[in-house]
């Protein structure tokens, strides 16, 4: 964080026990179709045997404070540059399976094995192979954690900033919180954007979904960018939230939003992939669609 954030402790940094405990509430609120959850059934999944997690809560009482306007602008200029480090493309899911934590109910798989789960149960449902590439990289993004950033601004459901904040949104009432809860000019009207104007032109809160749309823009298809750029966006395309922001462009892509969801929500396996068998097909995968390099 540089001198123009608050400095945050430990707590404030994480206040999630797990990476992915925020996925917890989704689910919680989103049940989807059982054909993908093979493992287990729907409602086993996520289950921390506590019937409201404070961390959860807490959670999204920071995402919404201090997701302001200025923040994403800022975290756009630093990131979006890409010159953090550069990788092959191998190397890159090693560097993400430094965020294994054991406190996952689901999984005490690593994050590539995840992302495998992933995208083994696209290719397994007939899907193409560029939507295969996408569930393998979808969480790219949440190497942003080892860079520094706290969970907040990694993972969590995400929403536009600039204009007004929707009721539909995951605890809404934080948002008062936020300093631009008090800016007119982002909460009237359509705040700074045209009715219309389509998502491409909004800003969205900062995480992992706009991180690894941006790293990975230039290599799928649209519908593909579509499902790494708004899959967090909940509020959307589970609420139908933000209509007013949406061209017929938008409109058109949510259908594939909608259909990779599940796929990652529900993929979790105990069993691990054969990656020996796998490695194969995902070799030539990345190559057809990837550079040797990533940059981060």
């Amino acid at each position: 964080m540089d001198n123009k954030q608050p400095s945050f402790n430990e707590q404030e940094q994480n206040p999630l026990t797990s990476l992915d405990q925020w996925e917890d509430a989704v689910l919680e609120r989103y049940p989807t179709p059982e054909s993908i959850a093979t493992s287990k059934s729907v409602d086993e999944y996520r289950n921390y045997d506590t019937p409201e997690r404070d961390t959860v809560r807490e959670f999204y009482r920071l995402n919404h404070t201090y997701q302001t306007y200025d923040f994403v602008v800022e975290k756009r200029n630093n990131f979006l540059r890409f010159d953090k480090k550069e990788m092959p493309v191998w190397e890159a899911f090693q560097f993400l399976n430094q965020l294994v934590d054991d406190s996952d109910p689901d999984t005490d798989l690593d994050q590539f094995q995840h992302l495998l789960q992933t995208s083994e149960a696209i290719r397994n449902d007939g899907h193409p192979d560029w939507m295969v590439l996408t569930g393998l990289m979808h969480d790219m993004g949440k190497v942003l954690c080892l860079f520094g950033e706290p969970q907040w601004a990694v993972v969590g459901d995400t929403f536009p900033v600039g204009c007004p904040y929707s009721d539909k949104v995951v605890y809404p009432e934080f948002f008062r919180n936020n300093p631009d809860y008090q800016n007119k000019a982002y909460q009237e009207g359509c705040g700074i954007y045209q009715r219309g104007c389509g998502l491409r032109n909004v800003h969205m809160s900062w995480g992992h979904d706009e991180y690894v749309y941006q790293m990975m823009k230039d290599h799928l298809p649209e519908s593909g960018l579509y499902m790494l750029r708004y899959h967090s966006f909940y509020a959307w395309h589970r609420e139908g939230a933000y209509d007013y922001l949406l061209d017929d462009h938008d409109r058109e892509m949510l259908k594939w939003v909608k259909l990779f969801n599940p796929y990652d929500l529900y993929s979790k396996n105990p069993v691990p992939p054969d990656w020996n068998k796998l490695r194969p097909y995902y070799e030539d995968l990345v190559a057809k669609y990837l550079p040797a390099t990533l940059k981060f």
